[in-house]
């Protein structure tokens, strides 16, 4: 409880009074002494009034689980009998930001004087964290008072990796026209895998006719192909100091786990198996490849805890122990990062390497702010000056991405919001084409 600005007024009138009946009339001093104690009387009569209006009762509820990259609600219902201006906030873990503050009205059949309020908690950081109190301010009856009251909540909330798109079926609307579709059409037409027989009707490439069957079987039919299955696909994560780096409001290394796992569910709809990898100065992780919708609860518990290192990555260590673990040629999707080209020599040499044997698919976040300091607005010393430093940037982007793809290697450099989509048009692709 504290005064409020209204009794500050009033105390600081009534001391401005004091001052100035004290030097012109001096035998005032019991009308000031009454002012005072009448002051004093109203505030406690404040406060008693305030406490005997009814007592507060306050529920709230919070999620158990959240995804990183959105928001959680955390309501407050408060039921009393006065009307009152609350004010709400919430002592609470930094990785957990309020973004508004909401207030519904009362729900049908709630009791006199019940509000809802509904506090947007904004996401940005995976782990657990814990709302610890909850703090209350409103005025008294008389609004000379402030009265504050804290309530414990002690609840928490798991932040998990963002897996909105694989609930809303977004990746298996990409991922259904390898099974059936016009794209699953030219898969069995130019696939090296056996699918089925077919007979053979006008418009069909003549070269897909099985004769031996043809001349059994006394009429036409085709070998109907389509792309081979049971590719084995690695998701190698860095989570390194560069990967710790915010990018349009969450680190890049969560984005990263999002991409990853949704590329995990599209490869399980598509028949293929999954395994995931992380390093950064020394490899952590090795989890063997799965078949993709069996190995997804895993990688999604394993990407959870996977912790913001602020180590730099050795990518000499971290891909050198990934080759030596895999036995068969796989797609290897490495989810990475570089500052120029000068630091980006050791990945691409261990990339070089890699690719000799598997398919490697390199991935980098592309900070979408590049592109507009390029071309400012304003043409200032300092705007001209960061002008010239992102052109820079992005020079040595596209340097290092041109080496890469020269020793075979895909590349794809994405902005954080299309990573997701990009990552999954290029797996669609890669398996359209049989390039594993």
């Amino acid at each position: 409880m504290r005064p409020s600005s209204t009794l500050i007024a009033l105390v600081l009138i009534s001391a401005a009074v004091t001052v100035f009946t004290s030097v012109w009339w001096r035998d005032m001093s019991y009308f000031l002494l009454l002012m005072w104690l009448a002051l004093a009387a109203l505030t406690v009569a404040d406060l008693v009034i305030s406490n005997l209006a009814g007592r507060m009762t306050v529920d709230f509820d919070l999620p158990p689980q959240g995804f990183v990259g959105h928001t959680a609600a955390f309501t407050v219902g408060i039921r009393s009998q006065l009307s009152r201006k609350i004010e709400i906030r919430l002592d609470l873990a930094p990785e957990l930001v309020v973004d508004e503050i909401r207030w519904r009205n009362p729900a049908s059949g709630a009791g006199e004087g019940e509000v809802k309020a509904s506090l947007d908690l904004r996401l940005t950081r995976r782990g657990r964290y814990a709302v610890n109190a909850l703090w209350l301010k409103w005025p008294s009856r008389l609004k000379l008072l402030e009265i504050i009251a804290k309530m414990p909540v002690g609840q928490e909330i798991a932040v998990q990796p963002d897996i909105s798109p694989v609930l809303s079926g977004a990746i298996k609307t990409q991922i259904l026209p390898l099974e059936a579709g016009q794209k699953d059409l030219r898969l069995r037409g130019e696939g090296s895998e056996f699918h089925q027989l077919r007979e053979f009707v006008s418009g069909m490439d003549p070269r897909s006719i099985d004769w031996k069957r043809s001349a059994r079987m006394r009429s036409l039919v085709v070998r109907e192909m389509r792309a081979e299955r049971n590719h084995q696909i690695i998701l190698c994560v860095d989570s390194g100091r560069l990967m710790a780096e915010q990018l349009a409001g969450f680190t890049k290394l969560d984005r990263a786990i999002n991409a990853a796992l949704a590329m995990c569910w599209g490869a399980g709809l598509a028949g293929d198996l999954v395994g995931f990898y992380s390093f950064d100065s020394r490899p952590r992780l090795f989890v063997p490849a799965l078949p993709g919708r069996a190995a997804f609860p895993r990688l999604q518990t394993v990407c959870a805890g996977l912790r913001y290192e602020t180590q730099e990555t050795n990518h000499t260590l971290g891909l050198t122990h990934l080759s030596g673990r895999l036995k068969r040629r796989s797609l290897i999707v490495i989810f990475s990062d570089f500052v120029d080209t000068i630091t980006a020599e050791l990945m691409i040499e261990n990339m070089q390497v890699l690719a000799r044997h598997h398919f490697v698919v390199y991935v980098a976040l592309r900070d979408p702010m590049l592109a507009k300091l390029i071309e400012p607005e304003e043409t200032t010393l300092d705007a001209v000056a960061r002008s010239v430093a992102a052109r820079q940037i992005l020079q040595e982007r596209r340097a290092v991405m041109e080496k890469l793809a020269r020793l075979g290697v895909l590349c794809l450099d994405s902005t954080p919001g299309a990573l997701t989509s990009d990552l999954i048009a290029r797996y669609i692709e890669i398996k359209s084409r049989e390039m594993i």
